[in-house]
């Protein structure tokens, strides 16, 4: 039964440490005033038929704070990708020039910069909402166990390593968010 409970407490562990590699890559896509390859992350392009992140048909550089220059390995693609952005959320303006397509990034306004920090606010909850969630499941299969003939000692002993775990995790998502947004309302 011990190993059980290790399995249970490491598969938690893992699951945790997704959500917060998952909060990672979430605020990487929101914009923080300076240029980002990351930005470009969740946009997909139509290469021969298959919708294809945009990195994987081009090269993405930030020359600048400023601007980002995508540079296609095909130069048929340069149109696509340029479509791709402007139909994109991201309220950026590409301009193609022929050999790469430019964005140039303006600066963000104090009310754009506070819609960022709710949106990253946003993400980090719903980090602590998989993480609790996490904590939920694995304390519900620890009640098996104990049902199943584990001890309840070592079952109290593993929701309180659970909640520890938790807590810890919960901090840290909040200490992430606090740079973000820090990142985000510097000027």
């Amino acid at each position: 039964m011990e190993e059980e409970i290790s399995m249970y407490l490491d598969d938690a562990k893992d699951q945790m440490n997704g959500a917060v590699d998952h909060l990672h890559n979430e605020l990487g896509k929101i914009r923080a005033g300076k240029a980002s390859p990351a930005m470009l992350d969740g946009l997909k392009v139509d290469y021969y038929g298959t919708p294809t992140v945009i990195s994987q048909v081009a090269s993405v550089s930030t020359p600048d704070a400023r601007s980002i220059v995508i540079k296609p390995w095909e130069k048929n693609m340069l149109a696509e990708i340029e479509k791709t952005i402007r139909d994109s959320d991201l309220g950026l303006n590409p301009v193609n020039d022929g050999e790469v397509v430019r964005l140039a990034l303006p600066p963000l306004t104090e009310d754009r910069r506070k819609d960022l920090v709710k949106q990253a606010r946003t993400e980090g909850e719903n980090a602590k909402v998989s993480v609790r969630n996490i904590r939920k499941k694995t304390n519900d299969s620890l009640k098996k166990l104990q049902k199943d003939g584990a001890s309840e000692d070592a079952v109290k002993d593993a929701e309180g390593e659970v909640q520890k775990l938790t807590d810890a995790f919960v901090a840290q998502v909040d200490e992430i968010l606090k740079k973000k947004e820090t990142d985000i309302m510097t000027v």
